[in-house]
């Protein structure tokens, strides 16, 4: 275990664990609508210079998949075009999907691995903030690569 500390920890582990995902593939994230649509672009500029094709699908329903496309002077967006999730070589699991009021249960990110999947197994790499996944049991019920997770510290001054 390694611990990073701030944003620049929390994106440059990402971009650690995806160094071994070949230049040019396709990555699908999925996450909760809304609560990890940030995260997800976030991700998608720390890996810009990989050259992956990024798909997003929002909790874990396949068929609504929309393309990640870099948009000049704004940064990586979620756009309002249809892609193709299907054989990607990482699939990038946000914990905002383990959390009862916003996610699903795991089986349905299990079903959507499986659908996607080619003939070779996708790199599964969950990305989550306090501990969810363990929290939620779902350490033991997806089959992750890799865990990332992040402890957020929020102090209100005046």
């Amino acid at each position: 275990m390694e611990k990073r500390s701030g944003i620049p920890g929390f994106t440059g582990a990402f971009k650690d664990v995806m160094q071994d995902v070949k230049e040019g593939s396709k990555v699908v994230f999925t996450g909760s609508v809304a609560v990890c649509t940030p995260f997800i672009e976030l991700l998608a500029y720390t890996v810009r210079d990989m050259g992956f094709e990024m798909l997003y699908v929002p909790k874990a329903m396949a068929k609504e998949a929309r393309k990640i496309k870099k948009i000049e002077n704004i940064g990586y967006s979620v756009v309002d075009e249809k892609g193709d999730p299907g054989n990607p070589a990482a699939i990038v699991v946000l914990g905002g999907l383990a959390m009862p009021k916003f996610g699903c249960p795991p089986e349905d990110v299990n079903r959507m691995i499986e659908e996607l999947s080619g003939d070779e197994r996708p790199k599964i790499i969950g990305v989550g903030f306090m501990n969810i996944f363990e929290r939620q049991g779902w350490d033991r019920k997806i089959d992750f690569d890799r865990l990332i997770d992040t402890t957020m510290e929020v102090e209100l001054k005046k």
